[in-house]
């Protein structure tokens, strides 16, 4: 029995319906469905996958991409104002440009470019 003024932890509303492991597996599947010249933002990628999963963090994501990202089109994600990965800014605006993707000066133009599956 709890004491008067005893406090209990508030439960989270989110349960993880998936392992750590198949949610990387579902970020990077849904990441090789963004056509080529358009891109998702990492917090879209999480909503997008929120439901399913009972995951939703864009942060985390992005460490996903970081980590394993290499071998999907990483390039096509972006922040939601449509900055470039960091620290490959470059390359990933050179791989936007073959595509199509529109820029407006150093970002993405999230208003032409965002996709949603």
């Amino acid at each position: 029995m709890l004491g008067w003024g005893a406090r209990i932890a508030p439960k989270s509303h989110i349960v993880a319906r998936v392992t750590p492991q198949e949610y990387v597996e579902e970020v990077l599947s849904l990441v090789e469905r963004i056509p080529a010249g358009k891109v998702m933002s990492y917090g879209a990628i999480a909503d997008a996958l929120a439901e399913h999963s009972g995951r939703n963090s864009a942060r985390q994501v992005g460490t996903i991409m970081a980590r394993h990202g290499g071998g999907v089109p990483w390039h096509r994600v972006v922040t939601s104002a449509g900055r470039m990965p960091p620290g490959h800014e470059q390359e990933a605006r050179q791989r936007l440009l073959s595509e199509g993707a529109p820029l407006k000066g150093d970002h993405v133009d999230m208003s032409r470019a965002a996709w949603m599956p």
